[in-house]
């Protein structure tokens, strides 16, 4: 696939199949970090579903729910047992029975790279799944793994019994497990997870069957960084076209995690706002070639929390929100920045989501950027909200602009 893609031959197989919300206006929550599963989570974040509905949240990305080998629930084992560390089944459907009463909808995490086995195969290694539903042998594992399925088809995750996708039978028992979740358990939206681990044909599979109001899917790849400082490189093109055959590849019903801007972003707010316009004259990102695919995030519970695997620059943060929201895209906030830092933090968030929402900004909203150089990086988006981040003082000369929101090193305006 070329760089720039139109929407308009997905649009009517998406909401055909699923996958994908047509209205663009998404704003998504990670509700969970990495160590969530060491509270009683699930009536956590009951007590908060009111005002997640409040802020404009549209769907709330809960952890792994399936019992699991570690606690985080990211080795699973008993798909169809719902009684984990973040507490029992009847804990969960009390939650999301209130998110359906509020309209914010559920998405779980699709971790299905991987299972832990309950038995020892031929080759002594765990890689059968005997005694629980789901009752795989060691076909169901590639070969690349230790199992005796074919090769895998994507990424391997090592130390794990990785799932065979080409097998029919383990295709069948998926998609009858995601609709499980779907229409008994109550999710409505998918997470797919460690999504180079196995063709994205299957991801389009499932979503074909199980038919998710929305999916995003974890397609975490590289950027690319020079010698000798290891430095990111100004043109990430390579980075965002290898997401973008992904998206392509699941028919478009898949939308990604926009690791792209995420990598780029955090570097540009450390005084680098240059980065920021692509030699284009575009958003950088997966945002500025394919936006109402691109979920935009600046943290999650891998790169931050307690791993750190690719942090934010914690003094940045409301810069970083300052551009997801106010931008095309789908963005999303995390946990830690709406509950666990200074209580301004949530308001100042909130408010932006508001302004996003009076303003009708959306996915495939049209974005003119105006100032990109290294203190200052400002741009109108939709003709109708204004916004600059950066120390370099700017504002609108138009005095149709009125000041709707600021805080440090940010300020949004709209007419």
């Amino acid at each position: 696939m070329g760089q720039m893609v139109s929407d308009d031959k997905f649009e009517e197989q998406a909401a055909r199949n699923g996958g994908i919300i047509k209205n663009g206006r998404e704003i998504l929550f990670q509700a969970f970090n990495w160590e969530s599963n060491k509270d009683n989570w699930w009536s956590k974040l009951e007590d908060k579903v009111t005002d997640l509905a409040e802020s404009g949240f549209t769907s709330a990305w809960l952890p792994p729910p399936t019992q699991s080998l570690s606690r985080e629930g990211y080795l699973p084992q008993n798909l169809y047992c719902l009684d984990s560390c973040y507490g029992s089944l009847s804990e969960l459907k009390s939650l999301l029975h209130k998110m359906n009463e509020h309209n914010l909808r559920a998405m779980a995490d699709v971790v299905i790279n991987h299972r832990i086995g309950t038995t020892q195969g031929s080759n002594g290694k765990y890689n059968r799944y005997d005694g629980i539903p789901i009752s795989w042998d060691e076909h169901a594992v590639t070969s690349c793994s230790g199992g005796k399925g074919n090769k895998s088809t994507g990424d391997n995750f090592d130390g794990v019994p990785n799932i065979d996708h080409t097998q029919e039978f383990v295709r069948k028992d998926i998609i009858e497990w995601l609709i499980w979740l779907r229409r008994s358990v109550g999710f409505q939206d998918f997470r797919f997870d460690f999504t180079k681990g196995y063709a994205a044909k299957f991801v389009k599979e499932y979503i074909e069957e199980s038919k998710p109001l929305f999916a995003v899917g974890e397609y975490w790849d590289s950027c690319d960084y020079s010698p000798p400082d290891s430095g990111l490189n100004y043109n990430q093109d390579n980075h965002r076209q290898r997401i973008i055959n992904w998206i392509d590849s699941t028919g478009g019903l898949c939308a990604a995690f926009d690791f792209t801007t995420k990598g780029i972003l955090q570097e540009a707010v450390k005084g680098e706002l240059w980065r920021l316009r692509d030699p284009e004259g575009k958003p950088p990102g997966v945002m500025g070639w394919w936006p109402s695919r691109s979920v935009t995030f600046i943290e999650n519970h891998d790169t931050g929390s307690t791993q750190g695997h690719w942090p934010f620059p914690s003094d940045h943060i409301m810069e970083g929100y300052a551009y997801i929201l106010t931008h095309p895209g789908i963005s999303t906030v995390f946990y830690d920045h709406f509950y666990d830092q200074e209580p301004s933090l949530h308001d100042e968030i909130a408010k932006l989501m508001q302004i996003r929402k009076c303003q009708d900004i959306h996915s495939r909203s049209s974005v003119k950027i105006l100032e990109a150089r290294s203190d200052l990086y400002s741009a109108i988006i939709d003709e109708k909200l204004c916004m600059k981040i950066g120390d370099g003082p700017w504002c609108p000369s138009d005095p149709e602009w009125s000041l709707a929101a600021s805080g440090d090193r940010y300020a949004v305006w709209h007419k």
